[in-house]
């Protein structure tokens, strides 16, 4: 009989299932994907890469914000994005959640990428 802890051994890290993510869009969310996670994990050294629900995820003490790809566009869910200022109006989405607020990023939207790690450094803390 095995024991159980050698299924934990083969299983991708969160990293790994990011990458495997990133890979499998072979499109511009893709490529957009990887610098936003890039973006992410310049932001705020405190945060940790997880995959949950299959998809990417940030923490620090508790869900900080996803990553998700859908087939027209990205989405980046702050998890308390409704208690976090937005001086920029980079919310666009999940504007009537109760705690969460999202980014809904298309093919050619731009990001105001000093402002966006402003919004995550401040949902980390």
């Amino acid at each position: 009989m095995r024991p159980k802890h050698t299924a934990a051994i083969n299983m991708p890290t969160p990293s790994e299932q990011i990458d495997k993510q990133i890979a499998d869009l072979d499109d511009w969310r893709g490529e957009r994907m990887a610098a936003l996670r890039k973006l992410i994990n310049q932001a705020d050294a405190n945060l940790k890469e997880d995959w949950k629900w299959d998809t990417p995820v940030w923490t620090a003490k508790g869900n900080v914000l996803a990553l998700g790809a859908f087939k027209d566009h990205l989405k980046i869910n702050f998890f308390k994005g409704a208690s976090l200022d937005d001086p920029r109006g980079l919310f666009n989405a999940g504007l009537d959640a109760k705690a969460s607020r999202s980014i809904d990023l298309y093919e050619n939207d731009t990001v105001d990428e000093q402002a966006l790690k402003e919004l995550i450094r401040a949902a980390a803390k």
